[in-house]
């Protein structure tokens, strides 16, 4: 099991010893920030251009309220931003971005090996209309843009937190919901998969009486099939070998197109 750096999750940086801070329900487990010397290399080369630093609160990861970043400034360049919470290693974001070089994906992920992992792809891969920011991608979705300023969201293998007292750290919950509504553009659409039928379950049975929120394939049995922009990591193809299906669901913001 990953080392969990109990020091970040819990306290900041700037934060004097023994002081109380107050922990948040998240839906992650903070890990080491050890980076190999290939992770190292990548991260000092990289992130100063490609890494968007954020104000937080209390812990590294929180997003606290501040103005939403100029993103068109960031990319350089105006075009329609695409979200994904939980990049992991950049296994489905870099090649699902150098496919879509027309917008602009703005990438939430926590651990910092993983970004840097992800940064060295997107360098060999020469794609430029990345960004990730290190922080809690819910929260990031709902204090770094404007309503209605994302025009699709991307949420592929979250955590399934199986135990039931730790159904509260599910990523899908009423609260993203809510934000998703809020934030995504009119008929903006939401891409999800997971490969644990017990979250498959869970995330139809929020999303589906969620107001403002429309499964795609409700006439159809409500799965979505397979997303073809979606590739087959390996992460994925442990699951199939388990013996696990996958999931896929589609749901689009009321008020625009399908």
């Amino acid at each position: 099991m990953p080392h969990t750096d109990q020091r970040d999750e819990n306290q900041h940086p700037d934060q004097q010893p023994g002081a109380r801070v107050h922990r948040e329900v998240v839906s992650f487990v903070r890990r080491s920030a050890r980076m190999n010397p290939s992770q190292q290399k990548a991260w000092e080369r990289w992130s100063p251009t490609r890494v968007v630093p954020v104000e937080t609160r209390e812990t590294s990861t929180s997003v606290a309220p501040q103005p939403v970043p100029d993103w068109d400034a960031i990319f350089g360049r105006h075009a329609p931003i695409v979200v994904e919470i939980g990049s992991g290693q950049g296994d489905s974001l870099v090649p699902m971005a150098k496919a879509r070089p027309e917008v602009n994906v703005v990438a939430f992920e926590v651990f910092e090996p993983s970004v840097a992992s992800t940064l060295s792809k997107l360098a060999r891969e020469d794609v430029d209309n990345v960004r990730i920011v290190i922080a809690d991608g819910a929260q990031g979705l709902d204090l770094l843009f404007e309503p209605g300023q994302v025009v699709e969201l991307w949420t592929f293998f979250a955590d399934p937190w199986h135990k039931a007292r730790h159904h509260k750290r599910r990523l899908v919950n009423d609260d993203l919901a809510a934000t998703v509504v809020r934030q995504l553009a009119p008929g903006g659409h939401w891409h999800l998969a997971t490969d644990w039928a017990d979250y498959a379950d869970w995330m139809r049975e929020v999303l589906d009486q969620a107001p403002g929120l429309r499964n795609v394939h409700a006439g159809s049995g409500g799965w979505a099939p397979r997303w073809d922009a979606r590739p087959l990591t390996k992460y994925e193809r442990r699951g199939i070998e388990a013996g696990r299906d996958i999931h896929d669901l589609t749901y689009v913001v009321d008020g625009g197109d399908t």
